[in-house]
């Protein structure tokens, strides 16, 4: 197995490659070497994507002997590993960008728009991964469209339907039926560093106002609204709708929990209830649209989430992009997608969602459901990521005393952070 799962270290020492040769066109893969690309996946390790992602690149590596492809499974500090890591030159050939193609990493990649796959390129990505100059600078495996993951089979036993939560109000009644029955409403994880930012993003992009959403992009904080998203998250610990081992809960201990009854609902990617499948092939999956604290309607949110992209400082750029080529082809791309839980990247490719093909056929497709962007990504000023998990975490383990702190830090680090990126 030339694949191999590599654990790193935030702040090890540089890793040195052995990058012999001078690879070969993107059609044709290395043809002097032997080769060896560094692949930061971003992915946990026992991930169902990495697995598939694993799987495809053995084809790769079969068709091209000189070539190897180190997939190096995420940390818990993979944004905080890749800053040190960019910050400091020791840059790998390839990274998983996660929704910063453009605005975080654009300076540090190699424009894709040129290559063969590109004409494919699924339009709706456009606002998120492309410049003004059309340019766009990873491989997308999926176009991500997001909502709230649940259990149907636990929704079904406590006497509640998902297509009647409209609102926050009917979340929380959903929530307490489901908890008298014994199940923890919402399963969330305080030791990963995601989840409870996850929390956040997803109410957050339905507490704010057209006008206060202007506000932000201009560079000023706007408290009111992030108060009631933290308020929302306070209310929710307040009456115990939290997993009890919140605190100790790993990533795919979500998904554990979903696939095992044990939760009924999620707030993440589709590939939560992929990696539930893992724990039970036969868990009865299914996702549904995020209410709106304003009033407004429901939302499904989306933009850029797997996608893969190759440093301009790689001394192996034209067999990097030979491998992209093979995972863009439409039999790989299909998988890859699949397994993300999304529709695909590329038009070329025949959505194949398995477990929530049904949520996809009755919420996104009729495209009655507006689909809007991850609220850190476009609102926020980089590195506010970090903020939105810590200050949310410690609302589910504090309660409402901390919502008040978590506002401030939240307008602190705003202020900080936009005159950094002026």
């Amino acid at each position: 197995m030339k694949s191999r799962l590599v654990l790193t270290v935030a702040g090890a020492t540089a890793l040195v490659l052995a990058l012999v040769g001078c690879g070969a066109s993107g059609g044709s893969g290395a043809k002097a070497g032997p080769v060896k690309l560094e692949f930061q996946t971003g992915q946990a390790v026992d991930s169902a994507f990495l697995k598939t992602l694993t799987s495809v690149t053995k084809k790769y590596e079969a068709a091209h002997p000189n070539v190897t492809i180190d997939l190096v499974p995420a940390t818990q500090t993979y944004e905080a590993d890749m800053k040190v890591r960019l910050a400091s030159g020791n840059v790998p050939d390839m990274w998983w960008t996660h929704g910063w193609s453009l605005l975080r990493y654009s300076k540090f990649l190699v424009p894709l728009q040129n290559e063969a796959w590109a004409k494919n390129f699924n339009p709706a990505l456009a606002p998120a991964m492309k410049n003004s100059s059309g340019q766009f600078f990873a491989f997308p495996v999926d176009t991500d469209v997001a909502g709230i993951i649940y259990n149907k089979d636990v929704l079904a036993a406590a006497g509640v339907k998902a297509s009647d939560i409209k609102t926050w109000d009917d979340f929380g009644r959903a929530a307490a039926k489901i908890k008298a029955a014994g199940i923890a409403p919402i399963s969330s994880s305080g030791k990963a560093q995601g989840p409870a930012g996850n929390l956040a993003d997803w109410i957050a992009a339905g507490a704010y106002s057209k006008s206060q959403l202007s506000t932000l992009k201009k560079g000023t904080w706007v408290d009111a609204p992030y108060t009631h998203v933290l308020d929302l998250i306070a209310t929710w610990q307040k009456q115990g709708l939290f997993n009890p081992d919140y605190v100790s809960a790993a990533a795919d201990d979500i998904s554990r929990a979903l696939a095992t009854g044990k939760a009924a609902f999620a707030f993440g990617q589709n590939t939560t209830a992929n990696d539930a499948l893992q724990y039970n092939p036969k868990a009865n999956l299914g996702y549904f649209p995020v209410p709106s604290l304003t009033g407004g309607s429901p939302y499904l949110i989306g933009g850029e989430m797997n996608a893969f992209g190759i440093s301009k400082t790689s001394k192996n750029v034209p067999v990097a992009k030979s491998y992209i080529g093979f995972l863009a082809q439409p039999a790989n791309a299909t998988v890859l997608a699949k397994a993300a839980g999304s529709i695909p990247g590329l038009t070329n490719v025949k959505p194949d969602l398995g477990v929530l093909q049904s949520s996809y056929d009755s919420v996104v497709k009729p495209g009655k459901v507006p689909l809007v962007p991850y609220f850190d990504r476009v609102y926020l000023p980089n590195g506010m990521w970090n903020t939105m998990v810590t200050t949310a975490d410690a609302v589910v383990t504090g309660g409402s005393s901390k919502v008040s702190s978590g506002v401030a830090s939240m307008a602190s680090d705003f202020a900080t952070l936009s005159k950094q990126s002026q």
